[in-house]
This record gives C-alpha cells, structure tokens and sequence, in this order.
C-alpha cells in the first residue's frame, strides 16, 4: 500500500456502499493506520445515491473529502459515469458487471469488471453484491488480505448475526477468487 490511498465506493442507495466502506476504514485502523471514513447519501436514502470515500494512510490526513480517488468502486452506471475520469492516473476502477453494460476505456488505470450482483443472486448472497466486489478490490488491489478483512467483520459483525457474518465473509471469498 502505498502512503496514502483514497478510496470511493460509489452506487444507489441500499446496495450496501457504507457498510462496505466502513469494513475497509475498520480493517485500517486494525492495522494502525490512519483512516478516515465519510458517508454520502441522497435524502431519499435507498434507491438514492450513496457514495463513502475513505482514506487510509500512514500519516495524519487533512481532509476526509476524496475527490479523486486511487480506488473506484461503482457498483451502478450512475457512479461509474460520474467517476471515472476523476479516478487518479495509475488508480483501480471495480465495477458491476452485473449492473454496467460497458466501461468507456482508460489506458491510464487498471479495469476490472465481476458480475457481483449476479453471483450474489447466483449463491444465495441476495443484498451481498457489495462484499463480492469488495473481495475483488480487495484482490486487485492488494490494499489488505483477505484474513485481515475477515478479522475485521468478525469483530463489526453482531455474535446475534452469526450467519450474516459467515454469508459476508463467503461473499468476500467469491469476490476475491473470482
């Protein structure tokens, strides 16, 4: 990870966008670093827009706002129109194939598409497309391991919500190999 990584989650609202981006901001700070995790959401809330920039650094950060991001996540057309020219030169993009037909090209950053909202479907992970297309960022990114990100669910994941833990963290799994 290089010393300072800003990350935004972008999507329609009820796609699980905070709680994603939450994950990553809590696995940072288990790894000491510095992190910054903002919400964004529309007023009409699900169905709305939602957007959830972090930051995760190895020193203070000064502003939680990104504007543009090292890492896109777009998990509609929407998202992924609005940012894919702000994505930094040399950054990651993700996005759901499920969801966007095509991704206009960019020579200067690394694509990558996964069908999350139908391999969510597809496994019994209905409402999970957000843990798969995190796994996939996860990998491609290399931000943090897999082990680390399942830690970190383990302890924001209710002991009440058992088995939402184990459908996150094999939504996670089927991201990251896919």
């Amino acid at each position: 990870m290089k010393s300072t990584t800003k990350i935004l989650i972008a999507g329609f609202g009820g796609q699980g966008i905070l709680f994603a981006g939450k994950a990553l901001a809590y696995t940072g700070l288990k790894a000491e670093k510095e992190v910054s995790w903002l919400p964004s959401y529309g007023p009409e809330m699900r169905g709305g827009t939602a957007n959830c920039s972090i930051t995760i650094a190895e020193t203070p950060i000064g502003s939680p706002i990104v504007e543009k991001p090292d890492i896109l996540v777009a998990m509609n057309l929407p998202s992924l129109e609005k940012y894919l020219f702000e994505t930094e030169n040399g950054g990651v993009i993700v996005y759901d194939s499920s969801l966007i037909s095509k991704c206009e090209n960019r020579e200067d950053v690394s694509i990558f598409a996964i069908p999350a909202t139908r391999l969510a479907s597809d496994n019994g992970l209905d409402g999970l497309a957000n843990m798969i297309i995190l796994g996939k960022t996860l990998k491609e990114t290399e931000l943090f391991s897999l082990e680390q990100i399942k830690n970190s669910l383990t302890q924001m994941v209710p002991a009440k919500k058992a088995e939402l833990l184990e459908k996150n963290i094999k939504a996670i799994e089927l991201g990251f190999n896919y």
